[in-house]
């Protein structure tokens, strides 16, 4: 080896007098080889460094007995075992030779197996001053170590976390943000406390759950920005060139480059344990910020509506249209029966059956009482002939007026309906009529509760904390982003020394 001679990771441990050599004034003396070896035993190397040792000294040819006796032989030699350019040789392809031993940490306290020193002896008050030099060795190392670490520290966590700070507190465009609280619920029906299952979780967050975050998606969705770039001018507000180069949108931007910056100006959110819909809505003035704010709360209000909108229509269609169906027939039923009116020139068919029965009732009863006088006639000594006649002649006259009547009810007379048919035509329109009404009655009861269940599906949007426009700017918060900016280098670079530790371990080992 050519190379200056550098000692490294040489630990010394101080303690009492008996672990560390002394060297006396009166009568130098050099330490024997037991006594170096129980020091080197003494300065806590690890099992990897030992193994390192004693392959560095069979590169070089050397005779070891043991691990320990191989660190000093390297030292005796002028090698630093442990420097990491005699670590990088060691992988050299073909050099390394082959060996059988399983190469673990070996100690021996048999001084019979220590070979002798070899080359000349050490001067007396040679082994302190070499331990005194190590040591000023190592104090450099750690100097020098401390400054690498405080250069990449200043490069990759100081600079980076000043540059942050100094865009916060000085470049950074102030930003206004408006905060709002929006919920959905649902209309109660006055039969909804006996609806039973079906309206267990009616009233909680978990009836309008869906609807809340489908409201919360709409808000935050292209079409949401687009509607409110078309109403307001978002995209000509963010490109304003007073906004600061970071935050203000290019000119001629794309409509993905402003639901980029949409997604990080209008941030919303949902709890579902609540059903609270939260959105902050950002903006660099205040009165525009609250402008957007309503907007988009006009917004969540349409597409609430729209969600149960369709269903409440199928719902009322379906019912008015029945109902429409009943109210036609019963009106046609109406007519016929009005038509058959005239055309009997019969209003009440019961009264008319009721009146002909009677005039019949009553010339039976004319007959009747004629035949009893009759009869007392024909029982006299003498009957008159002209009477008897005369009270024939009326019997008949009754039999005939009786015959017309029921044939008036019954029979046909010249082709027209009698009387019974017509009144039996009157009544089955009559009771067409009358079913008629009763289905009108049923279809508006059904059209009723249509209208009910529809109401009872209604989502309306209540605003539990209104937009008010801020009187100061919100963002940047300077600190909290400076102090995290300052988190997040530190963490990266943290995890990229520990990488390139652990890879450099690999590599050596």
């Amino acid at each position: 080896m050519t190379t200056k001679p550098r000692v490294k990771k040489f630990r010394i441990r101080r303690g009492n007098a008996s672990e560390t050599p002394q060297v006396s004034e009166s009568a130098p003396k050099s330490p024997s080889r037991p006594e170096m070896l129980e020091a080197i035993s003494k300065e806590g190397l690890t099992g990897r460094q030992l193994r390192m040792a004693r392959r560095v000294a069979q590169k070089n040819g050397l005779e070891v007995s043991s691990d320990f006796d191989a660190v000093l032989k390297l030292r005796e030699a002028g090698i630093d075992p442990f420097q990491r350019n005699s670590v990088l040789e060691l992988v050299k392809p073909g050099e390394v030779k082959p060996t059988a031993r399983v190469q673990l940490p070996e100690t021996t306290d048999d001084a019979a197996k220590v070979l002798a020193p070899v080359g000349q002896p050490r001067k007396p008050g040679t082994h302190v001053s070499e331990i005194r030099r190590i040591q000023r060795e190592i104090a450099q190392r750690r100097r020098r170590k401390l400054a690498l670490l405080f250069t990449r520290l200043s490069i990759f966590v100081f600079l980076p976390t000043f540059l942050m700070g100094w865009y916060f507190y000085t470049m950074a465009t102030p930003m206004y943000a408006t905060k709002s609280e929006i919920v959905i619920q649902q209309a109660q029906s006055q039969g909804a406390q006996a609806g039973g299952l079906s309206t267990l979780f009616q009233g909680t967050s978990i009836a309008t759950q869906q609807d809340s975050i489908a409201v919360q998606s709409y808000l935050a969705s292209r079409e949401a920005m687009l509607r409110l770039d078309a109403d307001h001018g978002f995209k000509a507000h963010f490109s304003d060139p007073n906004i600061d180069a970071v935050q203000r949108l290019p000119e001629g931007a794309t409509n993905e480059d402003a639901f980029d910056l949409y997604t990080d100006h209008v941030r919303i959110s949902y709890d579902p344990s609540e059903g609270i819909i939260r959105m902050e809505v950002i903006a660099v003035d205040a009165d525009k910020s609250y402008d957007f704010s309503q907007a988009l709360i006009g917004y969540a209000e349409e597409q609430v509506d729209q969600l149960t909108s369709r269903l409440r229509t199928d719902q009322m269609r379906g019912a008015l249209a029945s109902y429409e169906d009943a109210q036609r027939r019963r009106e046609e039923a109406l007519a016929t029966w009005l038509a058959i009116q005239q055309e009997t020139e019969q209003i009440d068919p019961v009264r008319e059956t009721s009146a002909q029965l009677s005039r019949i009732s009553t010339l039976q009863a004319d007959r009747d009482r004629l035949e009893g006088i009759l009869r007392a006639r024909l029982n006299a000594e003498v009957p008159s002939e002209v009477q008897v006649q005369s009270l024939r002649d009326q019997i008949a006259i009754i039999d005939t007026q009786i015959d017309q009547l029921r044939q008036e009810m019954i029979g046909v007379e010249d082709g027209q309906l009698s009387l019974a048919a017509r009144n039996t035509e009157l009544r089955m329109a009559e009771e067409n009529y009358n079913f008629q009404t009763i289905m009108v009655q049923q279809a508006l009861t059904q059209m009723e509760t249509a209208r009910i269940e529809a109401n009872r599906q209604v989502r309306y949007l209540s605003q539990s904390v209104r937009p008010i426009a801020p009187d100061e700017a919100t963002y940047p918060r300077a600190f909290e982003n400076t102090l995290l900016s300052f988190l997040i280098f530190s963490g990266i670079y943290l995890m990229i020394s520990l990488t390139a530790s652990i890879l450099r371990e690999q590599v050596s080992s």
